[in-house]
């Protein structure tokens, strides 16, 4: 395992490069089937549902009835529902305290201004599913929204092969309250809740991760509705110092690494023997103890950094560099260094802290920006499901003060009917 110096931008190309592009092939692909569900709806639904999920799909089952929260809790273990159900209340719990507010204000002269907060009216939510378990990012994706009183959150996951739903996404979706399930994935699950069709009705954003073929849907259907971003391969960035622990450090590492083929696993400390030592694990048995070898090692192969820095500012540009989904800070003086902090997904703070806990239990949220989209975009927050009005009301005295200059500013621009409307309120008469 090769540790490549932080100066050395051209081997750290690769880690730096941002951006999410799908190939033309999957764009080419993806566009027709978004065409053939808005043209034909429920019949392209079923038909690409057939092709890539379940052979017998059909139009009646696409829509998934929720059991009672006791008979869904019963179909899994126990330490499954009750680690569903903690996750269900820290992330609920977090994201109220993220309610956003009506604001206002009223001059001296008696103008008000005011900024208006409020709800989306449907959103969509799409979960990985089939051969995958993910409740997870349904509690990730629905809360948020059940939390800024959406009126209507519609669920898509594909099927499993024998077309039944996984026991613990509907524990997931009845927990939540979602008020619609769908049996149905991929780019044209995206379709149908852009554009609607007989059974599913068309939603105003669609939030959560999922594959090439749903990233590059979303991306197609953006204008159409909203979306909450495009989600590339996972990626992570450990800063390390003399105090962490290699075996710490390589596990946050292969954490994500499991996730993907194409994540992007890095770690960057002024202390090259640390490195040394994570370099070994990652090279030895510890690296495939878990399972998920092939994707592993790949990724160990093709996506994974160890950094060697000289000095502190060296680490904050790699960090603003790669801009990471999700950013580990296993140092003595984290929260020092937390200030120096721009570009990150989520932060993790300290040994104690691994990046599994904001996957499941620690109450923030696990879709995250990627790709280097740390740089302008944050993780899925309450906020996301909210839109906003700016309100003014001008006192008269406010509105013939302002006159001459509105009038005066329209006509500068072009615009003469403009200044008339403030022309006509100009006098008393």
């Amino acid at each position: 395992m090769r540790i490549v110096e932080a100066s050395d931008r051209s081997a750290l190309a690769s880690l730096y490069a941002g951006g999410w592009e799908a190939a033309p092939e999957v764009g080419r692909a993806v566009a027709e089937i978004l065409s053939a569900v808005r043209a034909r709806g429920d019949a392209a639904l079923v038909e690409y549902t057939r092709r890539f999920d379940y052979a017998d799909a059909s139009q009646s089952v696409l829509r998934v009835s929720l059991p009672r929260l006791d008979d869904a809790r019963r179909a899994l273990p126990a330490e499954v529902a009750d680690g569903l159900a903690l996750a269900h209340d820290r992330v609920t719990r977090f994201h109220e305290m993220q309610r956003p507010r009506d604001l206002e204000h009223r001059d001296a002269d008696g103008t008000l201004s005011a900024l208006l907060v409020r709800p989306f009216g449907a959103i969509g939510a799409y979960v990985p599913g089939g051969n995958a378990r993910l409740p997870s990012s349904l509690i990730m994706t629905v809360v948020p929204a059940k939390v800024a009183r959406v009126a209507r959150i519609a669920v898509v996951t594909p099927p499993r092969p024998d077309g039944s739903t996984d026991p613990a996404m509907l524990f997931a979706a009845t927990l939540c309250g979602v008020d619609e399930l769908y049996a149905c994935g991929g780019a044209q699950a995206i379709a149908a809740l852009a554009y609607g069709t007989e059974t599913v009705a068309r939603v105003d954003k669609i939030v959560g991760p999922g594959n090439v073929w749903v990233t590059e849907a979303k991306r197609q259907i953006f204008g159409t509705c909203g979306i909450d971003g495009l989600a590339g391969p996972s990626e992570v960035l450990v800063v390390a110092d003399g105090t962490a622990r290699a075996e710490l450090v390589a596990g946050e590492l292969l954490a994500q690494a499991e996730h993907d083929a194409l994540a992007r696993v890095a770690a960057v400390s002024e202390d090259r023997g640390l490195l040394e030592r994570i370099a070994t694990l990652l090279e030895g048995p510890f690296a495939t103890a878990t399972g998920r070898i092939e994707i592993v090692e790949r990724v160990l192969r093709d996506g994974t950094y160890l950094i060697h820095a000289q000095g502190r500012d060296e680490v904050i540009d790699v960090i603003d560099r790669f801009a990471p989904e999700h950013l580990s800070l296993q140092v003595a003086d984290a929260w020092a260094f937390l200030p120096h902090v721009r570009r990150a997904g989520a932060v993790f703070v300290g040994a104690e802290t691994p990046v599994a806990a904001g996957d499941y239990l620690a109450g923030s949220n696990h879709v995250l920006p990627t790709s280097g989209a740390a740089r302008f975009s944050s993780g899925l927050r309450t906020a996301d499901f909210y839109r906003t009005m700016s309100l003014i009301e001008n006192s008269r005295e406010r509105m013939r003060r302002d006159a001459p200059l509105l009038a005066a500013l329209a006509r500068f621009e072009g615009l003469p009917a403009h200044a008339r409307t403030a022309e006509l309120r100009e006098s008393d008469d």
